[in-house]
């Protein structure tokens, strides 16, 4: 990779924990840190328009590798002039190697050192992925960021089974990385070791040695207890490289995201907060709204008075609930700006308190506001 076309620079670590804040320049513009990614698993995040995400300051955006090359295939997407042109998104994208998913399609007990076999989920076809076939994908879908392929074991497994994860996703990460060649491309290496932290130092030293533009951390929220979660991120942060981007995947939650950041992770994202909205599950400063309830049928005020998204500004509880119940699809658009802008804002008061060092006191309070009972 370009190091003039993709490096991070951290200007400022918060003095009272290990929050950073830096600009990751990428071919497509630069990004603050710590930024939360939205997902756009088909190229596009569902509902809402790249002007609109543009809007709401959006950074990095997501698609997945597996969706991609089933519907409408990775050679499409290349002749369409890459995965920008294609979804009309100018920002850096990022997308995964396709690893979860194909792991969630898997049976364990066919994994061989070559790859995967599974069934595609749209047509029973069988498939095989392995760690050369992702990149090929990924260089041809033209992310800003790429990702390693990996195994995303499920949760709990035995220390002995995931010894043996661990060995083959790093001889997948040497193969990977062997046989890519795009330089206005980044690709990141993906830690993995489950509850062990043995085995999530000895991923990330490995991983470090073959040397990656930055490095994520994979195998968490898959159903493990909170505690067991943050420990995970502990055991990894610690042993990745303090001049490169790190990656926390898959985490969208208030709490997860404040304790990943204290704990010196730059990149976060989930599909949560608009998989929640369509179900009408809000995100707000005073706590969660479920905007199904009866209670907001009369209720004519803003969902967030102290939110600065096209949601909130134009439109009322009631309304809002209005529309979730007659199942309107301008209401899971709308809902789903508001979660997104939540999430991005928060990432935009965090940025501020670090550079401030008072990253500590902000997580206190924002999470001492978003859990009161009283809501709204």
């Amino acid at each position: 990779m370009n190091s003039e076309t993709f490096k991070i620079e951290i200007k400022h670590v918060d003095k009272y924990s290990k929050a950073r804040y830096g600009i990751l320049h990428t071919p497509h513009g630069d990004v603050e840190l710590p930024i939360f990614m939205p997902v756009g698993t088909l190229a596009t995040v569902k509902t809402i328009s790249p002007e609109e995400l543009k809007a709401m300051g959006s950074g990095i955006i997501l698609s997945n590798t597996y969706h991609l090359s089933i519907r409408p295939g990775a050679d499409i997407v290349q002749k369409a002039g890459g995965l920008h042109k294609f979804m009309n998104y100018d920002g850096p994208i990022l997308t995964d190697s396709g690893g979860f998913q194909v792991f969630s399609l898997a049976d364990p007990k066919k994994i061989t050192e070559e790859g995967v076999p599974f069934k595609n989920h749209l047509d029973g076809s069988k498939l095989f992925m392995t760690p050369e076939k992702a990149i090929e994908i990924e260089q041809k879908l033209g992310p800003d960021i790429a990702m390693s392929f990996d195994e995303c074991c499920p949760y709990p497994v035995s220390y002995d089974y995931m010894k043996k994860s661990v060995d083959r996703t790093i001889r997948w990460a040497i193969r990977g990385k062997a046989c890519h060649t795009r330089k206005d491309q980044a690709l990141f290496g993906i830690v993995q070791g489950g509850e062990f932290e043995d085995l999530r130092k000895y991923c990330a030293e490995e991983l470090v040695k073959i040397g990656f533009d930055g490095y994520s951390i994979g195998g968490t929220s898959i159903g493990e207890p909170k505690d067991v979660m943050y420990k995970m991120v502990s055991y990894a942060v610690k042993y990745l490289p303090e001049d490169k981007p790190r990656y926390l995947m898959g985490v969208g939650s208030v709490d997860e995201i404040l304790d990943g950041i204290a704990k010196g992770v730059d990149m976060f994202d989930c599909v949560l907060p608009t998989r929640i909205a369509r179900h009408g599950a809000l995100m707000t400063s005073r706590g969660r709204v479920n905007i199904k309830q009866e209670k907001y049928k009369e209720d004519f005020t803003p969902l967030d008075p102290e939110c600065d998204c096209y949601c909130c500004k134009n439109y009322t509880k009631a309304y809002l609930r209005h529309l979730y119940v007659c199942d309107e699809t301008f209401g899971k658009r709308i809902l789903s700006i508001h979660n997104l802008r939540f999430l991005i804002r928060m990432m935009e008061q965090a940025r501020e308190a670090i550079k401030e060092d008072r990253f500590l006191e902000f997580k206190k309070e924002f999470l001492e506001k978003f859990n009161d009972e009283r809501g709204f």
